[in-house]
């Protein structure tokens, strides 16, 4: 027996508080929503179950995050038109230092902590793979689609395949036929 995700209404939306929302906006029901007035979504966009959105977020048009991702986005996350995280993506825009040198945690206060922090922007085109994690001040350019279970920290040129731990330049990406579909998809829709 399939199981059907229960939606907010468009009613549900307007009460949640997001800073603004646009038109066929899907957000499950079972999506944990913090700092809500942070939080901007564009047109056609769809946010599966138990999914965890946090600070300053911002989601262009046609974007589909898949179930149980986290937007962790204190200092700003940017998913620009027709991107894409899979399940299980984790996005972070402030890590502890691991190194020793300053104590970790939420409950320990600034002055004892170490944070690398920064924006993660996803450009339009941009998909991720599960799994994936994005660290702080990392910008995914253009096109670029990365694999399954990599790790992202830094600028990411457009139009390529990536993947690995760290991740890896694997092969480029077809710019031109995304560009004609995009085009041809709003052609027909507007």
């Amino acid at each position: 027996m399939a199981v059907l995700t229960s939606y907010y209404s468009n009613n549900e939306l307007r009460k949640l508080g997001l800073r603004e929302y646009g038109k066929n906006v899907k957000i499950s029901r079972k999506t944990s929503i913090y700092n809500s007035q942070g939080i901007s979504v564009g047109d056609n966009v769809r946010i599966d179950d138990f999914c965890i959105l946090s600070g300053n977020i911002t989601l262009g048009s046609y974007i589909h995050i898949a179930a149980y991702c986290g937007l962790f986005g204190g200092n700003g996350i940017i998913m620009e038109d027709f991107s894409g995280i899979s399940s299980r993506v984790l996005i972070y825009t402030a890590s502890d230092d691991y190194l020793g040198n300053a104590l970790t945690g939420p409950t320990i206060p600034d002055e004892f902590r170490k944070l690398d922090s920064g924006k993660v922007i996803l450009e339009k085109h941009v998909i991720v793979g599960a799994g994936t994690v994005i660290l702080p001040k990392t910008r995914i350019g253009t096109g670029s689609a990365i694999g399954a279970l990599s790790l992202v920290k830094g600028n990411v040129p457009p139009w390529g395949v990536y993947s690995g731990i760290p991740i890896k330049f694997r092969i480029a990406r077809k710019s031109s036929i995304i560009e004609k579909y995009e085009k041809d998809l709003l052609k027909r829709y507007f």
